[in-house]
């Protein structure tokens, strides 16, 4: 453990897990998946979801990385004794380095419009649509973006667990969600908030259909990170002391608040301006919320300025956190596999992800013509990792704790050797072996049969 460095303080573990779920996906995809999908009946389906299914499996990653001490691929060589279970781990480092790889790209373009933000130029742009289309698809403001982002990320990973990762987690975090809250309340101000909410909350039980229920499902399992061993691999530099349990309800609690207040702080900013634009994805944010703050702040630049900035700064720190969690889970593996300095194996990483990165951000420029089967390179980065790579991993986890690992072994962690009494010790059980794996696996066979037909 001293070797490896671990985690000091129970606040940067909990900000740190968190910060690995809160992502992008939390700020433009479940806002308008609450909105299209029955608004608060959707989020009723959503929350139960996530601790049914999602933070089962989140637990599992951390048994599995505390039980080890060590990476994704190396703990099912420890606790398995060399079996066939190591491609467990081998399968979340590839959908890790996948993950950052495109990834990359997309907090790359919020690099540039938090930058657009801080210079006033979202205020001055008129054409927003032409104006991304026209960034996505240079090469060199692309790459320059996406090459600055990883480094950022880099120089966080590079610094260890202690003096990296928890450290700037702990002035990352607290950020993010005292601009949430401030967000919120200018928000809330605008003369299109009463329609918004009601966009957001309203009750539509009419709309909670069966895809729409395995919507939310997979909504709560992808929200959360979990699957790929970003979070085991967290676990790993966990002490003794540290609650299990505890500690992943804290993530998805935190994950969860900041997925609604950004609702909150989207959509009655959205129809103050035009409630037609509700679409998930790059759109939303990079189109039609740059949109939203010229037209609602015209003949206020200080209002467009401050609102633009804060938000777009609140999406770098988002993608941010998410990235240094996919970053750490590679290098530990490459650092531990291969005996190299974290400083040589964070930057073997980086460069191998950002040439990854680089052919899927020239996707949308000189190679957008170059497809297969329809889609570009960044298209099937994305479809491999969230339609396969995830869902798989996180049926793997669950078997393994569930049903490989000794039972006593796995209790005595979630138990910290006995010192804990866990009321609902039997249920948690319950959902980890069975709950999780077959809800995991309706979404994997969700995604998986309209491929089939």
């Amino acid at each position: 453990m001293s070797d490896r460095g671990s985690f000091n303080s129970k606040l940067g573990i909990v900000l740190a897990s968190a910060g690995s779920a809160v992502g992008l996906g939390n700020i433009w995809r479940f806002p308008t998946e609450v909105g299209s999908n029955g608004g608060a009946a959707f989020i009723l389906v959503y929350l139960a979801f996530v601790f049914l299914f999602a933070m089962p499996v989140m637990v599992g990653e951390f048994v599995i990385g505390r039980a080890s001490h060590t990476n994704t691929v190396d703990a099912y060589r420890k606790l398995a004794g060399g079996s066939k279970w190591v491609l467990a781990g081998y399968l979340g480092v590839l959908g890790g380095a996948m993950v950052l790889s495109f990834y990359s790209v997309v907090a790359g373009w919020t690099l540039k419009y938090t930058f657009d933000s801080l210079t006033g130029q979202i205020c001055w742009d008129a054409d927003h649509a032409g104006v991304f289309s026209g960034f996505v698809s240079s090469p060199v403001l692309s790459l320059t973006c996406m090459a600055a982002f990883m480094a950022a990320s880099h120089l966080v990973v590079v610094r260890g667990v202690h003096e990296g990762i928890e450290r700037y987690s702990k002035l990352m975090m607290p950020m993010l969600l005292v601009i949430i809250m401030v967000l919120v309340c200018c928000s809330l101000a605008m003369p299109g908030a009463g329609k918004g909410l009601s966009f957001l909350f309203h009750p539509d039980f009419s709309k909670v259909t069966a895809p729409v229920v395995l919507s939310a499902m997979g909504q709560a399992f992808f929200s959360l990170s979990v699957g790929l061993g970003c979070l085991g691999t967290y676990a790993s530099y966990f002490g003794k002391n540290t609650r299990l349990v505890r500690s992943a309800f804290n993530v998805c609690a935190i994950d969860t608040l900041v997925a609604v207040t950004c609702g909150i702080i989207i959509f009655p900013a959205v129809f103050s301006v035009d409630s037609a634009q509700v679409d998930a994805g790059p759109g939303l944010v990079f189109i039609t919320l740059p949109r939203v703050f010229h037209t609602a702040f015209s003949g206020m630049p200080v209002l467009c300025y401050s609102f633009s900035s804060l938000f777009y700064l609140l999406l770098l720190l988002a993608a941010l956190t998410s990235s240094i969690s996919m970053h750490e889970l590679c290098t530990a593996f490459v650092s531990e596999k291969y005996g190299m300095a974290r400083s040589r194996a964070a930057g073997l990483v980086t460069v191998v992800c950002s040439l990854f990165g680089a052919a899927c951000a020239m996707s949308f420029g000189p190679w957008k013509d170059m497809t297969f089967l329809g889609m570009g390179v960044f298209d099937w980065f994305d479809f491999l990792t969230a339609k396969f790579i995830m869902p798989l991993g996180g049926l793997l986890i669950t078997a393994f704790v569930g049903w490989y690992m000794d039972r006593e072994m796995v209790e005595s962690q979630l138990t910290n050797w006995g010192t804990l009494r866990i009321r609902s010790l039997r249920i948690l059980m319950l959902l980890i072996r069975w709950v999780a794996p077959i809800g995991v696996g309706l979404v994997f066979l969700n995604e998986l049969l309209p491929l089939l037909r």
